[in-house]
């Protein structure tokens, strides 16, 4: 069983990774409202969650698959 010094030690650790994983996140917000693959406008729900996208979802999504078809 875990005693409070080892929770204490993960949660710690976590904290640590969860701000390193923000810091590398990038910096930049797209200003442009429109999807650089299609040209159909960004929801501004995703404009709002990833500021930086500058792709929809579809679009997003497509170049993912062809990401991980590439690595294979």
């Amino acid at each position: 069983m875990a005693d409070t010094a080892d929770l204490a030690g993960e949660i710690i650790e976590t904290s640590l990774a969860i701000a390193l994983a923000r810091a590398q996140l990038p910096n930049t917000v797209a200003t442009d409202p429109w999807c650089e693959e299609c040209g159909e406008e960004i929801p501004q729900k995703r404009r709002l969650a990833a500021p930086w996208a500058t792709t929809c979802i579809n679009c997003q999504s497509v170049r993912e698959r062809r990401g991980k078809h590439a690595a294979r």
